[in-house]
């Protein structure tokens, strides 16, 4: 029980190094696996609009849009995930790809 212990902390120490990296992964495959869904509520909400117009506004929403949560969403989920202690980060890691893995099966 020692050394599973130890091997949750373990890793937990390791990935807390490299959080930054690991929520931009999380924040990058998230945007992939709603991004469709995303983009087809925006094209729904624009539709009525004129062609140039809303083919302009569909492409600053979603190159600012995405662009800004790339940036700015991501610090924020490395900091929340921060506050795991080391011997909850590794499994809720762990937990969070695994949920990520099952969604992105289903799409």
């Amino acid at each position: 029980m020692n050394f599973a212990l130890e091997l949750i902390a373990s890793a937990s120490r390791w990935s807390r190094s490299h959080l930054s990296d690991i929520a931009l992964a999380i924040m990058a495959t998230l945007l992939v696996l709603f991004g469709p869904a995303i983009n087809a509520w925006i094209q729904q909400r624009i539709g009525s609009l004129n062609f140039v117009f809303r083919t302009l506004l569909f492409v600053l929403i979603c190159a600012v849009g995405y662009g800004l949560a790339m940036v700015f969403v991501t610090p924020w989920l490395a900091h929340g995930l921060n506050y795991f202690n080391n011997y909850t980060l590794a499994p809720v890691l762990l937990l969070l790809f695994f949920v990520i893995g099952m969604i992105a099966d289903r799409s």
